[in-house]
């Protein structure tokens, strides 16, 4: 029976010589997470660079490289990229997968031992890296469109709004939106059906649900694929 709960990924998982054991409070990671993702000042920039050398050793030592890239490029169209994603957005996520207000499997197992400082310096490391890039596609223009200007007929908010006109995420008023502008499409597609479904349900007063929720299913695959080219 014991050989059904045994999860040999886990038990080969390569940890760090040393362990932060006192690492930033769950307040304190988010700010260290804000901190990194305003880096166009030359004191953030040099803090970024210690995080992408500390940094990469921590993820490739918890093996986030092994799916999600040395270069923040996932190889599976359904594993996200995190290369140049807002740090604090990262910080909050892993948090949440450790805490329950995000389910997923894999992920799920893969933070729950993540120290504060780990998932710091994990978070650090992919915001260091260049933004993801999309390779321009082919649209349709009611996606352009619903991306830009949302249908206020309709209660749906442009991505634009939150996201930035490119989608390369931003932070306002104490609000992380993430970097979303050359995700993966059946990613993104994914978390859109996971939104309108509940299955996931972790944004700020449930936004994301409710915009998800006005969404036909076109609608949902036409997004996915404008906002995977930006």
């Amino acid at each position: 029976m014991w050989l059904r709960h045994w999860r040999p990924y886990k038990h080969w998982r390569r940890r760090p010589l040393l362990r932060l054991k006192h690492g930033y409070s769950r307040t304190g990671r988010f700010w260290v997470g804000l901190l990194v993702s305003f880096s166009l000042s030359t004191t953030i920039k040099s803090v970024a660079a210690d995080y992408r050398v500390e940094g990469q050793a921590v993820a490739d030592a918890n093996r986030c490289l092994e799916c999600h890239g040395s270069d923040g490029y996932s190889s599976d169209a359904k594993i996200p990229h995190h290369a140049g994603q807002l740090s604090a957005y990262l910080v909050k996520q892993l948090d949440d997968f450790q805490s329950g207000a995000r389910q997923h499997e894999t992920m799920t197992l893969m933070a729950e031992d993540l120290t504060a400082g780990e998932i710091a310096q994990i978070a650090g490391y992919f915001a260091s890296l260049g933004q993801m890039q999309g390779e321009a596609i082919a649209s349709l223009e009611t996606s352009k469109n619903l991306f830009a200007q949302g249908d206020p007929a309709r209660g749906i908010k442009a991505c634009a709004s939150c996201h930035g006109d490119r989608g390369k995420g931003r932070v306002a008023d104490n609000v992380v939106y993430p970097l979303i502008g050359g995700q993966r499409r059946n990613y993104l597609y994914a978390q859109l059906v996971n939104w309108k479904l509940g299955e996931r349900n972790n944004s700020p007063n449930g936004v994301m649900n409710d915009i998800a929720k006005r969404l036909d299913d076109a609608e949902m695959e036409g997004l996915a694929n404008y906002i995977s080219g930006l």
